[in-house]
């Protein structure tokens, strides 16, 4: 798995986008069982914290120490340093296993197969994420001119299953269909440059050219946005929900 956070950790926890209460409040309704989670991937913690109000016990890894040393406190969440595709979790352990915005970095045959091992009888598995953001018709355009064509190769080639939606990953569970739900974000100008300072394909591009090319987008976006405004800044999730049937 590719460790594209550990560098600015600490932004990714501060500016990167949180999840709606609705979709755990959706998540609680579905687990029959709540004694133990898994989120895979875990970052900074923003999701873990959400499962620590419902599951006795929240396990939460992730690939970089950093992001972990960044992320959300609780007595009933366990951090640890542990690879998607091989851990130490015994057999049976989780009745809800969820990746938040990482399964694209995921090999995904040998992850499922922890999955299936890990899992409890009649477990869930959710992978969720967040699309492109919407904040007006002329800044978007703004925003998706500089993802396609200034960062343009700079992206990995994982980045393809979000921009599919995930549709195209492989999900080998009896999924189930979810509603759609939208997290929806108030934030500073200098909150939503914080942001696009955390996409991979700008340190990508910042390593190869040595300069930040989020400096000329925050110009152009700032002849749209007065001094002091906030703005409704919205994110689609991408999610998928399925049953492991054991």
């Amino acid at each position: 798995m590719k460790d594209n956070f550990s560098l600015g950790s600490d932004k990714y926890a501060k500016y990167r986008p949180t999840y709606p209460p609705e979709l755990f409040d959706y998540l609680g309704s579905k687990a029959s069982q709540r004694k133990s989670a898994w989120d895979c991937g875990a970052g900074n913690g923003q999701i873990a914290i959400q499962l620590s109000a419902m599951f006795n016990t929240v396990y939460a890894t992730d690939i970089s120490q950093s992001q972990i040393d960044n992320a959300q406190r609780s007595e009933n969440i366990i951090y640890s340093l542990q690879p998607a595709e091989k851990t130490m979790f015994q057999n049976n352990m989780f009745d809800l296993i969820i990746v938040g915005q990482a399964i694209h970095w995921f090999d995904f045959e040998q992850f499922y197969s922890e999955v299936q091992r890990t899992a409890t009888r009649n477990a869930w598995i959710c992978v969720v994420g967040y699309g492109r953001l919407e904040i007006s018709k002329l800044i978007d355009q703004i925003i998706d001119d500089f993802y396609h064509h200034v960062l343009g190769h700079y992206w990995d080639k994982e980045r393809k299953f979000i921009d599919d939606n995930y549709q195209t990953i492989p999900f080998p569970f009896e999924e189930v269909e979810t509603p759609e739900f939208v997290n929806i974000q108030v934030w500073t100008l200098e909150h939503l440059i914080g942001y696009l300072n955390t996409w991979s394909a700008v340190k990508h591009y910042i390593k190869a050219n040595h300069v930040n090319p989020v400096d000329r987008l925050q110009m152009d976006i700032k002849k749209h946005w007065k001094t002091g405004e906030t703005k409704t800044i919205r994110f689609p999730l991408l999610l998928r929900l399925g049953k492991v049937n054991k």
